[in-house]
């Protein structure tokens, strides 16, 4: 995550992120978010080029668990999990399929019609 990697995708706040298996993804940005990150970056001087966290996977793990461990969440948590909640959350408030297969990334319609079968 970068200053430069945020733009405006048809007219909308996106910023451009690497997903799973080196993908490019665009990820949409409430102007409330963009404007923040955008602020952040100016005061802190992070250079269009430089990442706005120094964090790596093992890091985020840990700054994951550290989170569910002090909301006192007992169930296991992980990234992949926070994937599939947003999906059917954007299912819910959208009810697009198509629309979430290109938000998720998704090369084929059955990948994302899994997630309807969670709407019931």
């Amino acid at each position: 995550m970068t200053p430069a990697s945020i733009w405006k995708f048809d007219g909308r706040p996106a910023m451009e992120i690497v997903g799973k298996g080196r993908k490019l993804r665009i990820l949409a940005l409430t102007v409330n978010l963009k404007a923040k990150l955008g602020s952040y970056a100016y005061r802190v001087g992070i250079a269009p080029r430089m990442r706005f966290f120094r964090i790596n996977r093992q890091r985020a793990w840990q700054i994951l668990n550290e989170t569910r461990e002090a909301a006192r969440v007992q169930k296991k948590v992980f990234p992949h999990l926070l994937r599939h909640s947003d999906a059917i959350i954007r299912l819910r408030k959208t009810g697009n399929p198509k629309a979430l297969q290109y938000h998720l990334g998704q090369n084929t319609p059955a990948m994302t019609l899994r997630y309807l079968s969670t709407l019931t």
